[in-house]
């Protein structure tokens, strides 16, 4: 994992403002949240995948993307895997919406429903802890 002195390093040089946590490796915990967060995503678009019809399939398809937009070791990815994270919540979000709206009330629905809440939630926390607050990861996508 980390040595203790580039572990000390790390956190000066982030409590300072000379680097940002997105240079850094990913810690332990990092990796178990992006783990969580693309499982999630997976499952809720493998039950959209499965129902069949233009507008499931479609948000199945969302959903793929943006699992792979979560991993992506693509300098572009990363810089704004800020924005994937909101992208994602609201994607999230919006379906729920949608079917809250229109949506058929079966178990499975509950089920994706359930998903889509959880993934929100991780999502969030994995914001928090990697990108602190929306003006922060502005700041660094526009500056660098």
């Amino acid at each position: 994992m980390y040595g203790k002195g580039a572990l000390m390093e790390a956190l000066r040089a982030i409590e300072t403002g000379r680097t940002d946590p997105h240079a850094l490796p990913l810690r332990r915990s990092d990796l178990v949240i992006r783990f969580a967060i693309v499982g999630l995503t997976l499952a809720t678009g493998y039950i959209h995948a499965t129902l069949g019809g233009l507008l499931f399939t479609l948000n199945a398809v969302g959903y793929g993307v943006a699992a792979i937009a979560m991993v992506a070791p693509l300098s572009l990815a990363v810089r704004f895997r800020w924005f994937i994270r909101l992208g994602l919540m609201g994607y999230a979000a919006a379906t729920i919406l949608g079917w809250y709206v229109m949506g058929p009330r079966y178990d499975v629905a509950y089920l994706a429903k359930a998903i889509e809440i959880a993934l929100i939630v991780v999502v969030a926390i994995d914001f928090r802890r990697m990108d602190r607050s929306l003006p922060a990861a502005i700041r660094h996508t526009l500056h660098g």
